[in-house]
């Protein structure tokens, strides 16, 4: 008898084991699958909504309130950038770096939109007396900041300098 009994206990045990190890796998099971819904849904509405934004941001027809603004110097003439520079900031355009464009040979002046709301770059074009023609997009999204003011070798007709 005693035999039996030893045989039912290490049986009961395994069974007890096997119950707790099979419960660990299935709220392991359930938690990972949760998981996986979640990533789904997060990749799910990061590709649909950024679709949707990207319109959003285009289609915008009003300036915002504050525009940041980066001013190079693509003319080669000293002082350009900072005589750019505090001109906007007069305007109450908030220039965020200012400095050298990687060319010193820029014949006109260009304003770049970095954003995808044109009216922004408009604004930049219209304070400094830039023709529209001159604004173009590029956007960026590693560029924090909304526009992009290139000073060509025109920079004399310009309003900071009349």
């Amino acid at each position: 008898m005693n035999g039996k009994s030893d045989k039912k206990k290490s049986r009961s045990g395994q069974g007890f084991k096997s119950t707790s190890y099979n419960l660990f796998l299935n709220f392991s099971i359930i938690l990972l699958s949760a998981v996986i819904i979640y990533m789904g849904y997060s990749i799910y509405i990061k590709l649909s909504d950024g679709g949707k934004s990207k319109d959003l941001a285009v289609n915008e027809k009003e300036a915002s309130e504050i525009v940041q603004v980066e001013v190079l110097n693509g003319c080669g003439a000293g002082g350009a950038a900072e005589k750019f520079t505090d001109f906007l900031r007069s305007k109450n355009l908030d220039v965020v770096k200012s400095g050298n464009y990687i060319s010193d040979d820029v014949g006109e002046s260009l304003v770049i939109d970095r954003t995808g709301n044109s009216a922004n770059a408009l604004k930049v074009a219209k304070a400094l007396g830039i023709k529209n023609e001159n604004v173009i997009q590029q956007l960026n999204k590693d560029y924090l900041l909304d526009v992009t003011v290139v000073i060509g070798r025109d920079y004399f007709n310009l309003q900071p300098y009349k």
